[in-house]
């Protein structure tokens, strides 16, 4: 299986709308899934910072993953934005075959 789930923190719904639907389109990405705001505490810059953000997970291919990721960071609004790749050990049947089927071949 060459699925894998990208994980990305937004600013807010709508960034994460507009990203999403700009990797969708360019297939980078076979979906997005923009989950419910949440409220993140971290260091940055010295001072702990507290900030709502919108996390979404992306599907995406193996092979498509660093080009996904580096295009998320080219439209993110962060400087430094949280974009992690988790690995997808098992899916349903037929599921890995649509992602792959939405995602251009980077091979």
């Amino acid at each position: 299986m060459s699925v894998v789930s990208i994980y990305c923190t937004f600013a807010g719904v709508e960034e994460a709308e507009r990203v999403g639907r700009q990797v969708v389109e360019e297939q980078l990405a076979a979906c997005i899934n923009i989950l419910a705001p949440c409220r993140s505490i971290y260091r940055w810059q010295g001072k702990v910072e507290v900030t709502d953000e919108t996390p979404a997970i992306l599907k995406t291919t193996a092979a498509a993953a660093d080009s996904l990721i580096a295009r998320i960071a080219e439209l993110h609004s962060y400087e430094v934005p949280a974009i992690t790749q988790w690995p997808v050990d098992q899916a349903a049947r037929g599921f890995s075959e649509w992602v792959e089927s939405g995602v251009r071949s980077l091979r």
